[in-house]
């Protein structure tokens, strides 16, 4: 049975901290510890089969003062079973394609004669392109 407790320490520098952390995470079926409480004197210890008074025994031998304040069974989260997709929303019909044929036409260019222009007169009046 995985179970939560919390157990005040006196932890009253970093060091100590850290070394009861070690402590408690050396025993037997421990699988997280965490430092808790206001003033960080606590220790949150999650495990399987992890007997508490032997946890506080070990840490009243190598740390000093310790005692047991809740000690509660963790309740496994059931993953939720898979959710069934949606089905796929039918797209609204498409309004149909109108194509109309080209619109015959016929276009006729006739411009007329070609036109020469001449930059430089000629002394007789006559253009001497032509």
């Amino acid at each position: 049975m995985k179970q939560k407790m919390v157990i005040k320490v006196s932890m009253p520098c970093g060091k100590c901290r850290s070394k009861a952390m070690a402590l408690v995470a050396g025993a037997t079926g421990v699988s997280s510890v965490e430092v808790t409480g206001d003033g960080k004197d606590r220790l949150q210890v999650v495990g399987d089969g992890v007997d508490p008074v032997c946890v506080v025994n070990r840490l009243r031998k190598k740390i000093g003062h310790a005692e047991i304040v809740q000690v509660e069974e963790v309740k496994e989260k059931k993953p939720d079973p898979p959710k069934k997709p949606d089905p796929p929303k039918p797209e609204p019909p498409k309004p149909p394609v109108v194509c109309y044929p080209p619109t015959p036409y016929y276009h006729h260019h006739y411009g007329g004669p070609p036109v020469a222009f001449c930059d430089q007169p000629s002394p007789n009046g006559t253009c001497s392109i032509m």
